[in-house]
């Protein structure tokens, strides 16, 4: 843990076609879980582990309307890595703790309970000098 509470969790990967990003972290030795549908945000989303890397959540766009990775996956349509997911138990703390050290953090998405991680919430912050994190507020 640091001195901001967080404790690293997965990278965020955009990706118009989970099945194919997958192809290529099975390759590389991951365990891919099943596809799920986040109707709260409109994507599909893959969580997949590995025993020595870090885990890849693979995030496509749903199937109605828009969604939060349709300009990352229209731009780079390959895929790419967009965001850096951290735990906390205390997301307050944690804000006050950026704060306190000069860290501006802007929040983009409030906290959501998110269906991949059984309905704990999240939420996005464009933290300025290291770009979009996601945090989950672990119980």
């Amino acid at each position: 843990m640091d001195m901001l509470g967080l404790r690293f969790h997965h990278f965020g990967l955009a990706a118009r076609e989970p099945e194919a990003a997958c192809m290529v972290l099975r390759a590389l030795g991951y365990r891919c879980g099943d596809e799920i549908f986040d109707p709260e945000q409109n994507v599909r989303l893959v969580m997949c582990d590995h025993d020595a890397m870090p885990s890849v959540e693979v995030i496509a766009p749903g199937p109605d309307g828009k969604t939060p990775v349709d300009r990352l996956v229209t731009k780079h349509g390959g895929g790419i890595v967009y965001h850096l997911c951290y735990t906390t138990k205390d997301l307050a703390g944690t804000l006050a703790a950026m704060e306190k050290e000069g860290l501006h953090a802007t929040c983009v998405a409030p906290p959501t309970p998110a269906v991949l991680f059984g309905g704990e919430r999240v939420s996005f912050y464009m933290l300025d000098g290291l770009g979009l994190i996601e945090i989950i507020e672990a119980a």
